[in-house]
């Protein structure tokens, strides 16, 4: 496993973190479905055991990924392990079953300490508000909220967890403000809105986190137009027959990568994000001990002409269909 450095911080992240949305189960907040469909615990946490034997130190949740059980889990399997990174998250709220987001300096400091509880931990290595937008922002008292937690030590860093799809005025807020110490963006083989960002990121110092890096699975290869996921899974409205098609032909081209470079579409889709050095860490998502070793092993640095092949893709066919991904939620 090889780490970087998260920004300017003291923090050095292995490159492929742990994305812990799944492990939370299927929660759902009214009928809408915030999480993965069904989980089961023990499997989990042979995963989250077999992220360490692979030398990965960075466990990125958040408080709504299964109304805290991911959290929770967390704390119970890594209880004792100061080796390691935890990142989470707060904002996101249900409240009376409905979703909704608060970004008051009152509520990200009583949310704050709640994840401290179920992490069991006294300190949050870094803490993210969950896509605030620019007006949060502007407002003030979501950034003074964050400063007051790191002035009492019960975080070390902050940054924000940026929109899926327009992820700049808020990046650049903060930068041109000089708050926070880094971001998480959505990056992949189809969503590269926030290619832009890293040039300045690097230049002032601000770790990136990629999330989303195989779109849900889609960028595995795994599903065809078959694929039922069940009500309690997100991606049941998310991934539909009509994106699985669309994104498989579209994708024709890039896979063909896989020849050159005799690795998989998981590791191409990995290795194309980690080939930008400012990126800090790539979260896949992972719920079993199996999907650690595919998401470690046989990745690369992409040649500059393939990365410039990937990037007009992103510019041209994965632009429309980003725009159908978009229009799905």
């Amino acid at each position: 496993m090889n780490y970087r450095q998260f920004g300017k911080t003291d923090l050095f992240a292995s490159e492929i973190g742990f994305g812990a949305w799944a492990i939370g189960g299927g929660a759902m907040i009214g009928d809408t479905a915030i999480g993965w469909g069904r989980s089961d615990d023990d499997t989990s946490i042979k995963a989250i055991h077999a992220s360490l034997d692979a030398g990965i130190n960075f466990f990125d949740t958040a408080d709504i990924y299964g109304l805290g059980h991911s959290e929770e889990l967390l704390g119970k399997t890594l209880e004792g392990q100061n080796n390691i990174i935890i990142a989470t998250k707060g904002g996101n709220v249900s409240r009376d079953n409905v979703f909704t987001v608060d970004y008051s300096a009152e509520h990200l400091i009583r949310a704050c300490e709640n994840s401290l509880r179920r992490l069991k931990r006294e300190t949050i290595d870094y803490y993210q508000l969950h896509t605030a937008r620019l007006s949060h922002l502007e407002q003030g008292y979501c950034i003074d909220a964050m400063q007051f937690l790191q002035k009492q030590g019960k975080i070390r860093y902050w940054g924000l967890s940026l929109n899926t799809f327009d992820p700049e005025p808020e990046a650049k807020y903060l930068m041109e403000n000089e708050k926070g110490s880094g971001f998480q963006l959505v990056m992949n083989l189809l969503n590269q809105k926030a290619l832009p960002l890293l040039p300045m990121a690097a230049e002032k110092g601000y770790g990136i986190i990629a999330r989303m890096p195989l779109q849900f699975g889609l960028l595995t290869g795994k599903f065809d137009e078959e694929v039922n996921f069940p009500e309690n899974d997100h991606r049941k409205n998310r991934l539909t027959p009509e994106i699985i098609k669309a994104c498989a032909h579209a994708l024709a081209p890039v896979w063909q990568l896989c020849k050159k470079y005799n690795c998989n579409k998981t590791q191409l889709s990995l290795s194309y994000i980690l080939s930008y050095s400012p990126v800090s860490v790539v979260i896949p998502g992972i719920r079993t001990a199996a999907q650690v070793n595919q998401n470690c092993a046989g990745l690369f640095k992409l040649d500059k002409g393939d990365m410039l092949l990937v990037e007009d893709f992103g510019m041209n066919e994965g632009e429309g269909l980003l725009q159908m991904i978009k229009k799905q939620g």
